[in-house]
């Protein structure tokens, strides 16, 4: 991508998201055309290419392939080898996702050219934000942004995050002063690697700037929770640094300190007597309303497994505040932006842009309806594949891309489903990840049937003042037959209500009533799944379990609870939380598809 055409601003922006739209066909042609030119004589396409740079050859040769294909050659690029085993651009970085979806992180290869196409993206946002809220250039952001302490690989290459990689390069640091991203956070406390102190930094600076912040946000909505968590743990010293104009001594980094202490200018205990009403209050509901009146929204990853985080944001916002998902994006690629970001989260909708990468979709079931009937391991016949224009409205897909820097035909594994489109591109909902699945026999329940299943069940806490404040899953095998287990950590909002073994117990039985057919058939018929568990664990197991793996290599600012726990460490820790457990008492209802 032209490095001039990064800065894109205002009207010009909303007018090359028309352009780009409108001609999303040929857009398509030509990134892919420009990809077989860039890479024709990588070992892994001339591999079935033999040299040539022809479309239909790429499309009828090239097999679609999930990361163990492509592993092979990224761990030999990151032990030493040429970057001409995959692409033709030299490989500036290898990118890591944050693992806890699937284990162990996966390796993402990146070139130079990728940054730009970021940041084209990121340039987008405002501008379309604009459109639905004025003023937006009249005051400051608090987004809460994370680096990692990067590595490198055997050969030098620097290993990190997508967005330690961002944060990190030339395009943020050296970003052009822009009234509509003015960031209330300094730059080194963002860039600073140790999170707590970063995160300490950050929510200072923001409640000393509470009267200009117009909005909020972290890029997971998870962040953003565990930045409430902390300021409920940490408000007392924020307010004794803003009354005296000190920095705590607990900061230790030297930039974060330089950086702070230009923010403290002065003492303000006026101020900080404003912050302490604030806090101290019995009630957190609709604390940042009260923390920065000014504020109009809230931004952050809300779908997917985010979406869980949607009713205590609510809670924390008193509701007043709009929760706006602006873009979707991977370590792999960024894919595309909500148009129409002022909607509610579960209309959230992203229009694919189609200079990001060469897009392709697997279908999933048919006439709008998802059948995961493709294993992820599976392999899958090239011609198989449909093209970015000619997906079909209601339809769901597995998201597949071929990248600049040499991802091709690579499953994503995101389910989307096709809502509409814009001019020519389509927009999907996010609908889940394929491989977060529980399964003890027959039974295959996705991320979607647990979460459809939670959120159903904890309305069942809400009439006793119970939050439920996160939750994941296992199946637990150590008996036939086995069964699965949901941890819960759940938070009374009022101390003079309970809840009881029977309240529990009904929320299995809410939770497997949600769960498909084939799951109800194996519980009730063939018996060969038992009855769901819930694990209520204490207060704090949660963010004991972002530390693990954090402490592990993943990355605070990527962190994403996972929904399937398959780590022996992650299971042991959560276990050694568990304050008490249910059961369900009695079979989910079930009734044969033949009535026999």
């Amino acid at each position: 991508m032209d490095g001039k055409k990064l800065e894109y601003k205002g009207e010009d922006a909303l007018k090359e998201i028309e352009k780009l739209t409108a001609t999303a066909g040929e857009v398509q042609q030509g990134i892919l055309k420009e990809i077989l030119k860039q890479n024709a004589e990588s070992e892994y396409l001339n591999k079935y290419m033999k040299g040539s740079k022809d479309v239909s050859w790429f499309k009828s040769c090239v097999p679609v392939i999930t990361y163990k294909n492509i592993y092979p050659y990224i761990q030999r690029i990151a032990n030493g080898e040429d970057s001409s085993l995959i692409t033709g651009h030299p490989i500036a970085e290898i990118l890591c996702s944050s693992g806890t979806s699937a284990g162990e992180p996966k390796l993402t290869p990146s070139i130079a050219e990728d940054l730009d196409r970021r940041t084209f993206l990121y340039n987008l946002i405002m501008p379309i934000m604009n459109q639905y809220i004025p003023g937006l250039d009249n005051g400051k952001a608090m987004y809460l942004y994370f680096v990692k302490a990067e590595l490198s690989t055997p050969c030098g290459l620097p290993f990190r995050t997508v967005l330690t990689s961002y944060y990190k390069s030339k395009h943020f640091k050296c970003r052009t002063r822009d009234p509509f991203n003015d960031l209330t956070s300094p730059d080194q406390a963002i860039l600073c690697n140790d999170s707590s102190q970063s995160m300490y930094c950050q929510l200072l600076a923001g409640l000393v700037h509470r009267h200009q912040v117009t909005r909020l946000g972290a890029v997971f909505a998870s962040a953003f929770l565990r930045a409430i968590s902390f300021l409920e743990c940490k408000w007392t010293q924020l307010c004794n640094d803003i009354r005296t104009g000190h920095l705590d001594l607990s900061i230790i980094d030297p930039a974060c300190r330089s950086s702070m202490m230009a923010v403290l200018s002065s003492p303000n205990p006026h101020l900080a007597d404003e912050i302490e009403d604030i806090c101290s209050r019995p009630s957190w509901k609709g604390i940042l309303c009260l923390l920065w009146p000014s504020a109009k929204y809230i931004e952050a990853v809300i779908t997917g497994s985010m979406a869980q985080y949607i009713p205590a944001l609510k809670y924390y916002s008193a509701g007043k505040l709009p929760l706006v998902g602006t873009m979707y994006a991977s370590s792999e690629c960024y894919f595309g932006v909500n148009l129409k970001p002022i909607c509610d989260p579960a209309e959230i909708s992203f229009t694919l842009l189609p200079n990001m990468c060469y897009f392709e979709f697997l279908p999933l079931g048919e006439n709008g309806t998802l059948a995961m009937d493709i294993d992820e391991e599976e392999a899958v016949p090239c011609d198989m594949l449909v093209d970015l224009v000619n997906v079909k409205v209601g339809c769901y897909y597995e998201l597949v891309v071929t990248t600049f820097s040499g991802l091709y035909r690579y499953r994503m594994g995101d389910v989307l489903q096709v809502t509409g489109f814009h001019n020519q591109a389509p927009q999907f909902r996010f609908i889940c990840r394929r491989n977060v699945v529980l399964s003890v026999d027959n039974d295959k329940t996705s991320e979607e049937d647990l979460h459809r299943g939670v959120t159903t069940a904890k309305k069942l806490l809400e009439p006793y003042n119970a939050l439920l404040v996160e939750y994941t899953s296992y199946v637990d095998t150590s008996y036939v037959p086995g069964h699965y287990v949901l941890f819960w950590e759940i938070k009374m909002v009022d101390s003079a209500t309970s809840i009881d073994a029977k309240l529990l117990e009904e929320c299995c039985v809410t939770v497997e009533e949600e769960l498909d057919y084939v799951y109800r058939q194996c519980r009730t018929r063939e018996k060969t799944v038992g009855p769901l568990e819930i694990r209520v664990v204490e207060p704090g197991a949660f963010e004991a379990l972002m530390d693990l793996f954090i402490n592990q290599g993943g990355s605070i600012n990527q962190y994403k609870t996972p929904r399937c726990i398959k780590s022996s460490s992650a299971l042991k820790l959560l276990n050694s939380h568990v304050l008490a457990s249910f059961s369900s008492p009695k079979d989910p209802k079930w009734i044969p598809l033949n009535g026999k």
